[in-house]
């Protein structure tokens, strides 16, 4: 079908699918297969071998490009998997702007992989707009983005920063897997690459790892579909396939899990145990203003802090939740707890993650689908409890 004029839950559903021309099974099958006959040499339906392409893998970017508004899309077998990809298209000697406030993965892949190739990164507030312009030199070829950050929730402007980009002819790339298409469009307010880790909301059920890249320009997206092709990071068919039937329903997830995530930030906000809060809905969330451009809600992320800053009273709270979950990453139908010092974050250096307010005493909560009043009454006992 084409999806421009249809809405986000219609695109969710049916973009890039279509009845299975041989039985007319409603639902994409798992084309479980390493190659491909062949017509005769040269000669071929598209499809060679699976390396290159998967008929339930292109379902699954073509439903997902439409979600970005982008023309082309690229699945991995990982979120890191299409991290390590767009760093693949930098040279030695090259330099990347990115927040300080990282996902710890990406830094441990900046910093202990790429760097070692003489790739260099710099880690810099994203809130200071000048900071980010004196770190661009003749060198300088991307900018890195992450809004809202993990795990201090910052919210990047992203027009500001994509302008900047232009002007300046670098590359770049927004990762987006906190808000996801839903809450979130980068694209659409200039980003050349936009990039998810599909094993969160894209997925939605804790049961797939997957990343994925979209982008409007042709040639970045031939470069990457080179790099990918030869370095082999892509998912299997049966990934592809639960991540297609996941996202079906992402746009109902969302909802439950922006409403369920504005009574847990206000419950927290007003409990006299807890210290800081970080949710982008706050009217004084830094940049909230440009979260409430930029995004369509505010998202089930929330971070925060005990008022002791006691890292054994956060692990016995953290212990003592029964209906969330102590558990990394993010996204899914169920709440989740996590703690980012020892767990997401446990890469980054101490002194590096206490510059952006990541403290021992910090929890991080993914805020699932379930009924509100049971999160809201699973959070009172646990701090009631220290």
């Amino acid at each position: 079908m084409s999806t421009g004029k249809y809405g986000f839950g219609t695109k969710a559903i049916h973009a890039g699918q279509s009845p299975d021309p041989t039985t007319g099974a409603i639902m994409t099958p798992i084309y479980q297969t390493s190659t491909y006959v062949q017509e005769a040499p040269a000669v071929h339906k598209g499809y060679a071998y699976a390396r290159g392409k998967n008929p339930t893998r292109v379902a699954l970017e073509s439903c997902l490009a439409a979600l970005e508004n982008a023309a082309y899309c690229l699945c991995f077998s990982s979120g890191m998997g299409a991290a390590d990809t767009i760093i693949k298209m930098l040279q030695p000697g090259d330099e990347v702007i990115a927040t300080d406030d990282l996902y710890g993965g990406t830094y441990r892949m900046f910093t202990k992989v790429f760097a070692k190739y003489g790739i260099v990164f710099h880690f810099v507030d994203m809130h200071d707009a000048e900071l980010v312009k004196s770190k661009i030199n003749a060198k300088t070829k991307m900018i890195w983005i992450e809004t809202p950050t993990n795990p201090m929730m910052k919210i990047i402007d992203v027009a500001l920063y994509t302008a900047l980009a232009k002007e300046k002819g670098l590359i770049s790339v927004v990762d987006n897997t906190f808000a996801s298409p839903y809450l979130q469009n980068p694209l659409d307010q200039g980003a050349d690459i936009v990039m998810h880790s599909a094993t969160k909301y894209l997925g939605g059920h804790s049961d797939v790892v997957m990343g994925t890249l979209m982008t409007n320009n042709k040639a970045y997206y031939d470069e990457l579909a080179f790099i990918t092709n030869s370095c082999g990071p892509v998912p299997g068919p049966q990934d592809s396939f639960l991540v297609l039937r996941g996202v079906k329903t992402l746009h109902l997830r969302m909802r439950a899990h922006c409403e369920n995530g504005r009574a847990v930030a206000l419950f927290l906000r007003n409990h006299p145990k807890v210290g800081k809060v970080y949710w982008p809905g706050f009217e004084d969330h830094p940049n909230h203003e440009v979260a409430k451009r930029q995004m369509r809600d505010f998202g089930g992320m929330i971070s925060f802090t005990l008022k002791s800053d006691s890292f054994e009273e956060a692990s016995q709270l953290a212990q003592r939740l029964k209906v969330f979950s102590l558990a990394e990453s993010l996204g899914g139908v169920e709440s989740l707890v996590g703690h980012p010092a020892s767990m997401t974050h446990a890469s980054i250096p101490k002194e590096e993650r206490m510059k952006t307010g990541l403290v021992d005493s910090l929890l991080r909560l993914s805020v699932g689908v379930e009924d509100g009043e049971d999160l809201i009454g699973d959070l009172k006992q646990a701090l009631d409890s220290i």
